[in-house]
């Protein structure tokens, strides 16, 4: 599960950035990731020089404490890097989201936790599942024993550590965040989707493997932001949750979006218009509501993903916790910013014609990602409009869902 030093790299100075210097980072590697997206998505993991190059940017450290090495940066940084990524490669994008936000759950553990994960190594990286806790939990001296699969675990091929519910409990099991060492569990071949193909979003499988008390974290003060006393004093936005974790998966969607739109605009004066006199699309009148159209989706999506961040480091510096009216707010709001993204890739794959889907093109790669990962469990079934609608008459949203 380990990243292998990969031979080629695209290696940075990563000494104290602020966020434009990290976001151009990312846009130094757009490039090459762009180049390596086919493999990643042929392969089904990303490529070791994506990989190599996002950690040697200091990519994965976005969430790291400062005193562990990272750069303890805000929410908003994490969406802006992510973002960039997914402009180059969606799957990349869709994997540091995923792991940094794994690293900030790390980051609330006790500190004898942290120090086991990046002591040596502060560009550790932690694969994190927010799936179904197992009940397959035997408490033991010092600890628990614990054994199951998790399925949809992104990240699991390139990281060091693996952060899993678990439910822990004798009469009423409640969940609680259990950390292992990458060595720990095994990774079952089940991600064979049409579409985010590079994140490798395995099965992680786990066969009574003991968890040290220090590495098992109640799941419930962490959703609901009651870490007081727990985090650094001038980290005040790990004080608050709220939208962490989608934001951890929108960048690549909203990236990937504005990839397919910038592909679209540049074809668009070379290709011709069938059935028509126009002597190029960017002359179709078709062709400009259709790139209007694909446009203001993909700036609805930021701005409501921006909407998200910004909640919760306004709420976090003012050292508060949002209502439950916000915070089902903001999985509306992913869900919003999930849907647009969809939607404008829609409509630019038709603007460009049946060509677009031809394996040799990337808009139908893109396509496929985004259809895919704007349809995670966070973004669908209706949850988050159920959410939010439940909580605007007064009424209580996690009676719904745990995850608001």
């Amino acid at each position: 599960m380990n990243n292998s030093t990969a031979t080629e790299s695209f290696s940075t100075d990563i000494s104290a950035p602020d966020r434009d210097t990290l976001v151009g980072r990312a846009e130094a590697l757009r490039e090459k990731l762009w180049e390596d997206a086919e493999e990643s998505d042929r392969e089904r993991r990303l490529t070791e020089r994506a990989v190599s190059g996002v950690t040697g940017a200091g990519l994965m450290r976005l969430m790291t404490p400062k005193r562990m090495g990272g750069y303890q940066a805000d929410v908003r940084t994490l969406l802006d890097v992510a973002t960039e990524l997914g402009r180059g490669c969606p799957s990349t994008a869709w994997v540091t989201g995923v792991l940094n936000v794994g690293n900030f759950v790390v980051s609330l553990f006790p500190e004898e936790a942290q120090e086991e994960v990046w002591r040596d190594n502060p560009d550790a990286r932690t694969a994190l599942v927010l799936g179904v806790p197992s009940r397959a939990v035997e408490p033991v001296d010092g600890g628990a024993v614990v054994s199951g699969e998790w399925a949809y675990a992104s990240g699991s091929l390139h990281c060091e550590w693996v952060c899993l519910l678990v439910a822990l409990g004798a009469d009423t099991p409640q969940p609680h965040f259990a950390l292992f060492r990458a060595e720990e569990v095994r990774v079952k071949d089940t991600w064979f989707f049409t579409g985010m193909r590079g994140t490798g979003s395995n099965t992680v499988v786990a066969d009574r493997v003991f968890v040290p008390r220090h590495r098992l974290l109640p799941y419930l003060p962490v959703r609901n932001g009651e870490m007081d006393g727990l985090v650094d004093a001038d980290n005040l936005y790990r004080n608050s949750m709220t939208g962490v974790f989608s934001l951890g998966l929108l960048g690549a969607l909203i990236g990937g979006a504005d990839a397919a739109l910038r592909y679209v605009r540049e074809k668009a004066p070379t290709r011709p218009v069938a059935g028509a006199t126009y002597a190029n699309q960017a002359e179709s009148p078709t062709t400009q509501l259709a790139l209007t159209e694909a446009a203001t989706r993909i700036d609805t999506a930021e701005l409501h993903a921006r909407r998200i961040a910004d909640t919760v480091h306004r709420h976090a510096r003012a050292g508060r916790n949002p209502d439950l009216l916000t915070r089902a707010r903001s999985r509306m709001d992913a869900a919003y910013v999930a849907q647009q993204c969809r939607e404008a890739v829609d409509v630019l794959v038709t603007a460009y014609g049946s060509s677009a889907f031809h394996e040799s093109n990337p808009l139908q790669r893109i396509w496929r990602d985004i259809n895919v990962g704007s349809r995670h469990a966070g973004f669908g079934m209706g949850i988050p409009q159920q959410l939010y609608g439940r909580a605007l008459v007064g009424a209580d949203p996690r009676q719904i869902s745990v995850l608001v």
